[in-house]
């Protein structure tokens, strides 16, 4: 795996900030930009995603998602996104997170197309910033699915980047989205890139409409929990500093 190095967004005439969530309150994560997700979601995962405060709370200048072990041994979780709030269309999406690591643990950075209820996953396309399994606690991965590239055919596309416990700290997660390609980063490593075709075809490039964002805790699972979970290690939190979104200074 080749992995390049990149200033990101430190290059001060590339980018320019058009939206941010800072996290700089207390209580719940604001409505005017946040949703939850409730229930059993996907991916046969073990959570109940609630709204509950004690799930999603912000403080400390973070947003803390919290997976915790409840009475009768169920897991609850949370997971926010942006949907009918505000959605992204090419630009620089950066998130400053720490991430938690423990056997069966999911966290994930990801967008799906807002067009989700009329033409359904995965032709809605989903951009997936950050994803981090457990069980295997050293690497970083992100992947895109399409009509044509999914994991239920095997064919998804994506890429790791190994690292030193990535647990340990906060660390940067982004995406560069252009109309051409869709560059991935681990603070300013670039470590994935899946180029449009050029085809026109939204079975391979649905990346052309807008995509709003998600950010969860997920607990087992068909990837999080494919080698056992270990419940005596919760709660565990994933912590998400802030969220920003860029234009290139031409597009806006």
């Amino acid at each position: 795996m080749i992995v390049l190095t990149f200033s990101g967004c430190n290059t001060a005439d590339k980018w320019e900030l058009v939206w941010s969530e800072e996290f700089d309150y207390t209580g719940r994560p604001d409505e005017a930009s946040w949703d939850y997700e409730t229930g059993y979601v996907r991916n046969r995962e073990l959570q109940y995603y609630t709204d509950d405060i004690r799930n999603v709370e912000v403080v400390d200048g973070c947003c803390l998602i919290t997976a915790r072990l409840e009475e009768g041994d169920s897991i609850t979780s949370g997971s926010i996104n942006t949907f009918g709030k505000r959605d992204f269309l090419y630009g620089r999406i950066e998130v400053s997170a720490q991430i938690p690591s423990a056997l069966g643990s999911w966290p994930a950075i990801w967008l799906l197309g807002t067009n989700r209820n009329e033409v359904r996953w995965p032709a809605c396309g989903e951009i997936d910033i950050m994803e981090h399994v457990g069980f295997d606690p050293d690497k970083v991965h992100a992947n895109i699915h399409t009509k044509a590239y999914n994991h239920v055919l095997g064919t998804n596309k994506g890429n790791t980047i190994e690292v030193d416990a990535p647990w340990e700290d906060f660390h940067i997660y982004s995406l560069e989205w252009f109309e051409d390609r869709m560059d991935f980063f681990y603070d300013d490593s670039l470590y994935f890139s899946y180029p449009n075709d050029g085809a026109g075809n939204n079975d391979t490039w649905p990346f052309d409409k807008p995509h709003y964002l998600l950010l969860n805790l997920a607990y087992g699972g068909g990837w999080g929990g494919a080698k056992g979970v270990d419940t005596s290690l919760l709660p565990l939190e994933f912590k998400i500093d802030y969220v920003r979104y860029y234009l290139k200074k031409k597009m806006k």
